[in-house]
């Protein structure tokens, strides 16, 4: 730092003023401190490769990071990380320092360390996701013949079983893992070289500093990799979408938890501070809450970006934190849903007894007299008919009489009827693909669980890429040494 408490990009002539802290985002760069670095690295190594600086130069400057880096990020002090470690390099080694940014500017490091950081972020949510969904399927292959009752609008709808209902959530969580992929694989690609927005005269190599910090590509044109910032939005809705899903899951467990159907372990619950009675599933509920943090990033970034001019603005830093949130607020909400969800008990006895509660056997039976030649929407009208009258087999007979004016028996056997009537059986039937039907509800488990260990596979394959690239760049940067 100069004498007058600037930087090196600021200098004296706007080192001072109100507005200093205003521009700074040190506060919130501290998850960017080991990007930069790396970032740092590589762009030095490729400098030296292409003879646009000496190894002597090189090795000064990798030194003096590496004392950086030792002394930790609350030794520096700057407008953002990216000057302060640059500030930090030439005040150790002198001018030479400077020779760190040649071929760059502020501009494509930012986007190039962000990009670095957030394919972290998402890879450890995709991991959560995974293991949520494995705590699903374990449930609910547990449970493949455990009757329930089935709701729409929060009414009792028609019998399902707990197996069924906990793979839904494992299904629509696949379809969030993979969002979450796409989302990771437009993130790893490399904007550095891109320099202000303008590209750089210098004989630079931009695939080599992408591959040594482990990118799958560059963004070529040099205008749109400094300034796009949709990468950072596409992140935010994946997660947006995930917490959603999230939400709604931890909404079944609160209601199904009132209603006596399932046991929320202790360590997922709390007790009130003043009525030691109670059980609240609290982290359920924190769980729920998650969406509106998520949601309220993505609309942040959406709000910021809008008609924004192209390549770099400064409303672009503000624009970041809001990813940021959004990380911070899913990945956790996503390892306390799997951890509730595999230690829950699910009241069995009182999950049978709930099942056929408000005539949730009525479709089945609707679906009979069509399957014996009854036209379906006068099915339909015999059973409205009879939920009025009871709901038994003596009620159906007695609908059927009425709209038909002939015997049910006419039609379909009493035994078919009252099978029909039995949720357990009503749920047996039900064996079309996709269906309630234990026989169905495993089918559609063995195909989720396909799909977990193929994305762990690809999970597996982008951790390993990135580790591959970390230790490529140790590599070379010990070579200056």
């Amino acid at each position: 730092m100069s004498e007058e408490g600037g930087d090196v990009v600021r200098r004296e002539r706007f080192s001072g003023g109100p507005a200093r802290g205003f521009l700074s985002s040190m506060d919130a760069d501290e998850r960017l401190f080991e990007a930069d670095l790396a970032v740092d690295r590589a762009h030095v190594v490729m400098l030296a490769e292409q003879g646009i600086i000496d190894d002597e130069s090189a090795s000064t400057i990798l030194d003096a990071l590496a004392d950086v880096e030792q002394t930790g990020y609350d030794a520096l002090d700057g407008e953002d990380i990216h000057a302060a470690i640059e500030t930090a390099v030439i005040e150790r080694i002198g001018s030479e320092g400077g020779r760190m940014h040649t071929a760059r500017s502020r501009n494509d490091e930012v986007a190039t360390c962000i990009r670095y950081r957030l394919r972290e972020e998402l890879l450890d949510a995709i991991e959560a996701t995974l293991v949520l969904r494995e705590a699903l399927i374990d449930e609910a292959r547990e449970h493949c013949e455990t009757t329930m009752p089935g709701y729409t609008h929060r009414q009792p709808a028609q019998p399902i079983t707990v197996g069924h209902f906990l793979s839904s959530y494992a299904q629509a969580l696949g379809r969030d893992t993979g969002r979450l992929l796409e989302a990771y694989d437009r993130t790893n690609r490399s904007p550095l070289g891109a320099a202000a927005f303008a590209g750089t005269p210098f004989d630079i190599d931009r695939e080599r500093t992408a591959d040594l910090l482990g990118f799958d590509s560059v963004l070529e044109n040099s205008m749109d990799a400094v300034s796009t910032r949709d990468f950072l939005v596409e992140a935010a809705s994946a997660l947006s979408i995930l917490s959603v899903t999230l939400s709604g899951l931890a909404t079944d467990l609160v209601e199904f938890a009132a209603d006596g159907y399932v046991e929320i372990d202790d360590d997922y619950a709390s007790t009130s501070s003043i009525m030691p009675q109670k059980k609240n599933p609290d982290t359920l509920e924190l769980v729920r809450a998650a969406a509106g943090t998520t949601s309220a990033g993505l609309n942040g970034l959406l709000t910021t970006l809008k008609g924004l001019p192209r390549a770099y603005n400064r409303d672009l830093q503000e624009a970041t934190p809001h990813i940021w949130s959004a990380v911070d607020a899913v990945v956790p909400a996503t390892e306390v849903a799997a951890g509730a969800v595999a230690t829950a008990s699910w009241n069995e006895s009182e999950l049978a007894a709930a099942a056929g509660d408000g005539f949730s056997t009525a479709t089945g039976v609707a679906d009979l007299l069509a399957m014996h030649g009854v036209p379906f929407r006068t099915a339909h009208e015999i059973v409205a008919t009879a939920v009025e009258e009871g709901a038994d087999y003596a009620a159906v007979e007695a609908a059927a009489q009425e709209v038909l004016d002939d015997s049910l028996s006419a039609y379909v056997e009493r035994e078919a009827v009252e099978a029909a009537l039995d949720p357990d059986a009503s749920v047996a039937s039900r064996d079309s693909v996709g269906g309630p039907a234990p026989g169905a509800v495993a089918a559609v488990l063995d195909e989720l669980e396909s799909g977990i260990e193929d994305d762990q596979g690809l999970l597996a394959e982008r951790r390993e890429a990135l580790t591959v690239a970390e230790r490529a760049l140790e590599a070379e940067v010990g070579e200056f040494a």
